[in-house]
């Protein structure tokens, strides 16, 4: 399954590099995580229960920051497993300097899946992926929001 999108944010480059690369905030902002813990460097282990129509269940496995090339671009590598299926991903992310204050953040990678989301069909799939990224955007832009408040 191809992933690929851009979203721009309210936020410098710099800053926004800081925020995508301190575990804590990513645990907060994104959608199903509820633990992300260190286990060496840029490596981590994660938890996430993701229950969005057919698709339930509970994933662990581990994550990685590759290729860092600060404040431009890094990579997110990605192995979860879980009773109904397992999900292994690569995704570059390129943090593109709009203006002083706003950073385009761009994502393009591929997941391949088995088991049961596997043979959930494209189209559910690709569905939940398209509504996890919408989250994960919205709560990103609520921190910075709150954030720039405070």
């Amino acid at each position: 399954m191809q992933l690929k999108g851009t979203h721009t944010l309210p936020i410098s480059r710099q800053n926004l590099w800081e925020l995508l690369m301190d575990p804590d905030f990513l645990a907060k902002v994104t959608p199903g995580v509820t633990r992300l813990e260190r286990t060496g460097d840029d490596t981590y282990e994660a938890i996430a229960d993701i229950k969005m129509g057919p698709v339930k269940g509970s994933f662990s496995g581990d994550l990685a920051v590759k290729e860092k090339n600060e404040p431009e671009s890094f990579v997110l590598e990605v192995t979860q497993k879980s009773k109904i299926g397992n999900v292994s991903a690569t995704i570059n992310l390129g943090l593109v300097t709009v203006d002083d204050q706003q950073t385009s953040l761009e994502f393009d990678g591929k997941a391949n899946l088995s088991g049961l989301l596997a043979r959930m069909g494209q189209r559910v799939l690709s569905g939940v992926a398209s509504t996890l990224t919408k989250q994960f955007f919205a709560a990103l832009e609520e921190e910075i929001s709150s954030d720039a408040e405070a």
